[in-house]
């Protein structure tokens, strides 16, 4: 009698801990089969950030407005005859962007810079898969130019520089030899007029 207790006893609690099991034969499953279905994400999700080169112009709003300086922004003035187009809200590029690096293992996803942006270039994706085994990876470079024209790009300038410096100093050499030429001729107006002064008067 009292083995048959035990059974029953038992067999209640063993039914009493799958009721929860039990109930979900009967309902609908709602895991998602992950990777081969993706997850549906909210319009405002903060996930990896992309720069559209073409737009930017270089500004370095977005790298003021990173709290965590992930963002590298380096830039070339254009020199003159060069032409960098415009962006897509008709704002003209006057600099070269030479580097654009955003480290993504800093990023926070705050999405601080992307509201100061004036061309709205840098925006958050959807992309959130990019783990890398290598923390270098993360490191993501959106420049279009290729390292041999950033170089370029560089030299150009530089040479551009030193060629204004130089008709500068020339400018300014002119100017002092034309000075220098003048000065003696003014001298001799000055010794004639002195020569004037010094004969005595006729007496009347």
């Amino acid at each position: 009698m009292t083995y048959f207790l035990k059974f029953w006893q038992g067999l209640g609690t063993i039914l009493i801990g799958m009721k929860v099991t039990f109930r979900h034969l009967f309902i609908p499953a709602v895991t998602i089969q992950y990777p081969s279905v993706k997850p549906e994400l909210p319009e405002r999700e903060r996930n990896r950030l992309y720069v559209n080169m073409d737009d930017c112009i270089g500004c370095l709003q977005c790298a003021r407005a990173c709290p965590v300086d992930c963002i590298e922004i380096e830039t070339v003035k254009s020199i003159p005859g060069e032409d960098l187009g415009k962006t897509s809200n008709g704002k003209k590029k006057a600099l070269w962007v030479t580097k654009f690096d955003i480290d993504i293992a800093k990023c926070c996803y705050c999405q601080l810079c992307v509201f100061p942006c004036p061309t709205e270039c840098i925006y958050m994706t959807d992309v959130y898969e990019f783990s890398e085994y290598e923390r270098e990876n993360l490191i993501f470079d959106f420049v279009t130019l290729t390292p041999d024209e950033r170089q370029e790009k560089k030299k150009n300038y530089e040479e551009f520089l030193i060629k204004k410096e130089a008709e500068k100093a020339e400018a300014a050499r002119k100017k002092a030899e034309e000075a220098a030429q003048k000065k003696p001729e003014n001298n001799k107006e000055e010794d004639k007029l002195n020569d004037k002064d010094d004969k005595p008067k006729e007496q009347e």
